[in-house]
């Protein structure tokens, strides 16, 4: 392995990384610097985030810069205004000892006056997010005439962020004859598209194969049904304590919702997602830097460049609809030779798609087994010793306060105090896991019930008929009738929201099947027949409610006024519909 200095990093900048723990070149660096440094034009470097990529473009492009000259010289673009703020803070930590160099981030949501301001004063290194610069552009307050290198960092994110348009109109303000430097975690097409429009034969440096998760990243998966995946989550985020990371979802609506969720139960979460403001985005990222957050709950275009050290877990709350996406949610962990988990938390009908995602990393997911609540106990009581015995005690402070103290105590045995202090931190957990059953795993292969749903789904598409066959509802759930569904503008989010509107406490509502005139859900036995009372006499979107229990809801039937056969509707459509609709306004005079 080389050293900095036999890379050829000159003395001054030497100085600088080294003050900041610098000591080997990684495999990055190690392949990128040398040719940069040699003026080779091209270059498109594939590795993972967290590798090191800054330094490796950071490094030789301070070194070419002309001091003398207060113009750009180099372009750095990156996808959001965090990567930003990172990239150029590591710049001016590696200029350190560099006097006149200046370099300036440039991103929205700041003054775009104080920008100018700082443009006119002169700047050799420009880190800009493209939607930002096209604006200084535009106001023609920015000359990129001088520039001799352009990075695109994390090029694929700025793609699948939009800003493709935004690069080529960036990229017809430089000079044809600067080098180009493309950084990216994965090479889709577009990536391609660039390199052959932009890039003059380009050297391509790959680090691991071509879209390969990190070496340092375990990826594990936990199988359940989908009613279960909260659950699920809770088990792993008090499974370990110390935990620290990000946990992904694919909607701004589930990212808010489950942040929510782990607030309302005692965890240290947050949010990060579209339809925060920037400063609510801004104050939620400090937070979380500074690990007064240990959860946070975030969908994958506002979680993109972020750059967070010593993340512990990345957690998918299911698996990404673009299976690229996945690469960037994993490198997220394991970073800067750290280790790292990447956890999926799934249900039997995404095991293709997971399939699909070990032939892109190279690596095969664990099956991990959703911890007991004896298993968490035990954990969170030895992470709780250790915590106890590695406390830092400052014997001044609290040497006028400990006569009182012993006092109080002194009827206490030595076991006896132990215990209460044990019992303090961990009573929450106790109490919630003592009865707590085990959550069920499903199977590997869909169950008949999963596969005759999956073709009901279908079929109702196919025809917009209501064809879903009769189903058994989940052991411990019954199953109810309503007569609304698609045609009055219902989806699962709204079924839950109308629901609990109602029933007091809230109820656990488990699976859902829409139809277009009427749906079929479930809850907890137990809750069954107080969400009947609950939705009597309602009205949605002014009709009449009606909830019953289906056949085969697995309901002692007590305080119903009669069971809804599903199979009246397995292929009735509107006219099964309407005639029991009648049936149901006789019995109900």
């Amino acid at each position: 392995m080389k050293t900095f200095e036999e890379l050829g990093i000159a003395p001054n900048i030497l100085r600088a990384i080294e003050e900041m723990g610098y000591e080997n070149p990684m495999p990055v660096q190690e392949e990128v610097i040398p040719y940069l440094l040699d003026e080779v034009r091209d270059v498109i470097a594939l590795a993972q985030t967290g590798t090191g990529k800054t330094a490796a473009f950071g490094l030789p492009v301070i070194q070419s810069i002309d001091i003398k000259q207060k113009v750009p010289q180099a372009l750095i673009l990156c996808p959001t205004r965090e990567l930003c703020l990172q990239i150029a803070g590591d710049l001016a930590d590696y200029s350190k000892y560099i006097e006149k160099l200046r370099v300036l981030p440039v991103y929205g949501g700041s003054s775009i006056e104080s920008q100018i301001k700082s443009l006119k004063r002169g700047v050799q290194i420009i880190v800009a997010t493209p939607g930002r610069l096209i604006d200084l552009i535009n106001r023609n307050t920015v000359d990129l005439a001088s520039v001799k290198y352009v990075i695109l960092d994390e090029a694929d994110e700025m793609l699948n962020m939009g800003f493709s348009d935004s690069i080529d109109e960036i990229l017809k303000q430089v000079p044809d004859g600067r080098s180009m430097l493309l950084f990216s975690a994965t090479m889709p097409k577009e990536i391609a598209k660039i390199t052959r429009k932009y890039m003059h034969e380009p050297k391509e440096i790959t680090i691991g194969r071509k879209n390969e998760g990190s070496n340092n990243v375990k990826h594990v998966y936990y199988m359940v049904h989908a009613k279960d995946k909260y659950l699920a989550l809770k088990r792993v985020a008090d499974y370990y304590p110390n935990i620290y990371g990000i946990i992904f979802c694919r909607t701004r609506r589930e990212t808010q919702e489950i942040a929510d969720k782990l607030i309302q139960d005692g965890y240290n979460a947050d949010s990060l997602h579209g339809d925060l403001s920037q400063a609510q985005r801004d104050y939620v990222m400090q937070k979380f830097r500074i690990k007064n957050i240990q959860l946070l709950v975030a969908t994958d275009v506002a979680a993109r460049g972020l750059d967070v050290d010593s993340l512990t877990h990345v957690i998918n709350y299911g698996l990404p609809d673009d299976i690229e996406s996945y690469t960037h949610r994993s490198g997220r962990t394991g970073r800067a030779g750290k280790t790292g988990t990447s956890i999926a938390i799934v249900h039997i009908k995404e095991k293709g798609k997971m399939r699909e995602i070990e032939k892109i990393i190279n690596k095969k997911f664990e099956e991990g087994t959703i911890p007991t609540g004896q298993s968490i106990c035990e954990k969170q009581l030895f992470n709780f010793v250790d915590q106890l015995e590695k406390v830092k005690v400052n014997e001044d402070e609290i040497a006028s306060l400990m006569p009182s103290v012993y006092r109080r105590l002194d009827w206490l045995e030595k076991e006896d105090i132990v215990k209460r202090i044990v019992s303090l931190e961990l009573n929450r957990l106790l109490d919630y896991y003592r009865d707590a059953e085990d959550i069920e795993v499903p199977t590997g292969r869909f169950s008949k019930d999963e596969k005759r749903g999956e073709r009901g789904d279908r079929g109702e598409r196919r025809s917009g008929g209501d064809r879903k066959s009769v189903r058994t509802a989940e052991k411990g759930y019954s199953r109810l009738f309503i007569n609304i569904g698609r045609t009055d503008g219902i989806n699962p989010a709204t079924l839950m929201g109308f629901v609990n509107d109602f029933v007091d406490n809230k109820v656990r509502i488990g699976r859902i099947d829409l139809m277009q005139n009427f749906s079929f859900f479930e809850v907890p036995e137990k809750e069954s027949n107080k969400v009947i009372k609950s939705l009597r006499n309602t009205e949605y979107n002014g009709r009449r409610v009606v909830v019953e229990i289906s056949q085969g809801g697995q309901s002692n039937g007590s305080g119903s006024r009669g069971n809804r056969s599903e199979s009246r509707f397995s292929g009735g459509g509107d006219r099964g519909r309407k005639g029991s609709s009648d049936n149901r306004k006789s019995r109900k005079r």
